[in-house]
């Protein structure tokens, strides 16, 4: 077990030391100290012991570069180190938010043409850089939602959400105003034609789909559902989590739906593990462009310049125009591709999935057995018999190195475990998963008892996560 940097510390222990100059002695001989009293509260440590123990302190903590992060509905996928040299650039990292257009033009212009790949990937017309997260962007495209029928003096109150979707879909509808319609999955996983056509009355505003769904399925209805939608006036709108499974192969706007948003940091690297960054850039059809947040990129002749004149325009969501850092490294994942390679990655995510799921099928339970996309969500229903629930699989995956899946979602799945390899993992890692998930359901199966502990050699034991949630204690008490 790693000490706290305090247990390091010894008076008198500095990381670095450089001698006063000449002049400076001269004004003041007791700057000469080695101990500043300033610093007692802080730690008095070697630069050898600083790098020491933060090195520890790295490999304790799993990430991308370590390990394969099979975490569904969140694309945890590679980031290319090419990313992060370009976006670090310093006329990328060190532009001022203020900055006057004139002296951003390359700037402008990358994001200028990213909207146009991000156009002939989706299918759509027109985006804005403006939301910072996907789910900022569900709120500015149901937000246009609601301003588009106020000027037609349409009375919309209601979204439908389909009972598969993620969970920040009805969480915006409803803090956009709307009421939420929740409509059942059918048996092939997919939105019931017949109770779409029930709740799609003319009091309802539209209907939020993920394609593939949460569930890693596509939706071969999806042309059906656009004309019932659409037949009552309303729209379509596209949540663009799983975009990961169909890049170069489907588009939105050809489906029909009319707005869309992209997780930049999951779709086009930048795992966004940590809370962010992120960008969540939302596109829309012609007969919406007018509703964008502001500012959007436009070029006349030669220049490139932010505009903040759209007529109908929601306005801002936050400050300046979206996470640019995160953009550029989108900009360079998909020029680096080309459309060929965009879609041998969707089609890679796509093969990796399918091959984990017939590998683990029978080893668990598979709820919806058919072809997947790029994730799918096996059971862990079939272990409860032995006291085992899929939390206690998903710690015992921890102690094999493998950091766990999401759990208990979709709600549609019991003991849900949502997988999702990404495009980038080889065979041998596959394989490995499928050694550890089986050699998981033995153990459940003769040693539940074991699963029950887990994790037993991670640097901390299972938590009481309820007690945590409800009396966090964050002071230290010694050795844990």
């Amino acid at each position: 077990m790693e000490r706290l940097i305090f247990e390091y510390s010894e008076p008198g222990r500095r990381a670095i030391g450089l001698p006063l100059c000449d002049e400076q002695m001269e004004r003041d001989p007791r700057l000469n100290r080695h101990v500043d009293d300033r610093l007692t509260p802080l730690p008095e440590v070697s630069e050898q012991d600083v790098m020491r123990h933060y090195v520890s302190l790295s490999t304790l903590n799993y990430h991308v570069d370590k390990g394969m992060y099979p975490l569904g509905s969140c694309t945890m996928k590679y980031n290319p180190k090419v990313n992060e040299t370009v976006a670090r650039l310093e006329g990328f990292s060190h532009v001022h938010p203020y900055s006057a257009d004139e002296d951003i033009q390359g700037l402008l212009a990358l994001m200028f043409d990213l909207e146009k790949e991000l156009k002939v990937i989706t299918g759509m017309d027109k985006f804005t850089f403006q939301p910072s997260a996907g789910a900022q962007g569900e709120l500015a495209g149901i937000k246009i939602f609601r301003k588009y029928f106020d000027l037609k003096g349409e009375k919309r109150t209601k979204i439908i959400v389909p009972d598969s979707a993620h969970g920040t879909n009805p969480a915006t509808s409803a803090m956009a105003g709307f009421d939420v319609i929740t409509i059942p999955s059918n048996r092939q996983g997919g939105v019931d034609l017949s109770a779409l056509e029930e709740a799609m009355t003319e009091e309802v505003a539209g209907l939020m789909l993920t394609n593939p769904n949460t569930l890693g399925l596509f939706d071969k209805n999806i042309l059906k559902i656009a004309a019932i939608v659409h037949e009552k006036g309303g729209l379509l709108y596209y949540d663009g989590a799983n975009l990961n499974a169909c890049m170069g192969l489907s588009r939105p706007g050809d489906m029909g739906f009319d707005i869309v948003h992209l997780n930049l940091h999951k779709t086009f690297s930048t795992p966004h593990g940590g809370g962010g960054p992120g960008s969540g850039p939302i596109g829309v059809k012609e007969h919406l462009k007018a509703f964008l947040p502001v500012p959007v990129v436009e070029k006349k002749g030669r220049r490139y310049y932010l505009d903040y004149d759209l007529e109908k325009s929601i306005g801002k969501l936050h400050g300046f125009f979206g996470n640019i850092g995160v953009v550029v490294k989108a900009y360079v994942y998909v020029k680096k591709l080309g459309t060929l390679g965009l879609r041998e990655a969707s089609r890679m995510a796509c093969l990796n999935a399918n091959y984990l799921q017939k590998k683990l099928r029978k080893k668990y339970h598979l709820e919806y057995d058919r072809l997947c996309k790029h994730e799918f969500v096996l059971s862990g229903a079939k272990f409860k018999k032995y006291g085992v629930r899929t939390l206690d699989i998903a710690k015992r995956m921890l102690d094999y190195g493998v950091h766990a899946p999401t759990v208990y979602f979709p709600l549609i799945v019991d003991e849900a475990l949502m997988i999702e390899p990404t495009e980038t993992e080889s065979k041998q890692t596959l394989d490995r998963f499928v050694d550890i998930m089986t050699a998981i359901a033995e153990e459940a199966r003769k040693n539940p008892d074991l699963l029950h502990e887990a994790p037993l050699t991670t640097p901390v034991s299972r938590l009481d996560e309820a007690a945590a949630v409800k009396e966090p204690d964050l002071v230290y008490k010694g050795d844990l």
